[in-house]
């Protein structure tokens, strides 16, 4: 297994992959944000999984996090009223995405037509971003997130529903989660179906009925599971 720091934009950023960078490269490269007050670092168990099945996995510090962690970041963005500041950082972080993707293929060969997007909680709710301002990203496999960013704003990846399609997205939620409840990326699914109807199994979205936020270790392996063969049959699989 091969880890790598490097820069990505303005974006600290950790390659994982096998001992062959290309075949990884050829499977598919994954962009993977981690949650809020965490770093990239946190999710290498994630980042080593997608790797050993045969993926470039990317792990990048979301905006005031990790290696530029705001120096106020607890005030910041752990208050009780840090939500627009909070909801400032996902949408820096999913707009930067392009650039990340564009310094990927140039210094790295990877292929735009085997992109795809997995994040944890704040994550999630960035990769819904993304795939708004990165329309490369062909498969996603959001966590624990939301599609709604809860402010007033035309930005908010919920209005948008007729944007998203072909992306492979599965949506995963905990049923009885007290952080990011299932119902905002329930409706967003529900939203979705009209826009699949040529191909409605490249939109999913599955409920743990029985897990909160931190999910039970039970829960969480059918989870990643799920996970990893959402990115064999959209990324490495023939129906990319």
């Amino acid at each position: 297994m091969i880890e790598k720091r490097v820069q990505l934009a303005e974006a600290p950023a950790l390659l994982v992959h096998g001992g062959d960078k290309l075949a990884a490269v050829r499977n598919g490269t994954i962009l993977f944000h981690h949650g809020l007050g965490s770093k990239k670092e946190d999710n290498l168990i994630e980042l080593r999984s997608l790797a050993a099945r045969g993926f470039l996995a990317i792990g990048i510090d979301i905006v005031g996090h990790g290696e530029r962690r705001y120096e106020d970041f607890e005030s910041r963005m752990m208050a009780d009223d840090a939500h627009a500041e909070v909801i400032e950082a996902v949408d820096a972080t999913a707009r930067e995405v392009p650039r990340i993707v564009d310094e990927l293929i140039a210094a790295y060969d990877v292929n735009p037509a085997r992109l795809g997007h997995c994040g944890i909680s704040l994550g999630a709710i960035i990769g819904y971003g993304a795939l708004l301002t990165e329309p490369r990203i062909r498969a996603a496999a959001p966590i624990l997130g939301t599609p709604a960013w809860w402010v007033p704003a035309g930005d908010s990846p919920h209005l948008h529903p007729d944007l998203f399609f072909p992306v492979a997205i599965l949506s995963q939620n905990a049923g009885m989660d007290e952080n990011v409840p299932p119902d905002d990326a329930a409706w967003f699914h529900r939203m979705l179906t009209r826009y699949y109807r040529s191909d409605p199994e490249r939109q999913r979205h599955v409920v743990f009925p029985d897990s909160g936020h931190f999910m039970t270790e039970k829960d969480w392996a059918a989870m990643w599971a799920n996970v990893l063969a959402w990115f064999d049959l959209y990324l490495k699989g023939p129906r990319t």
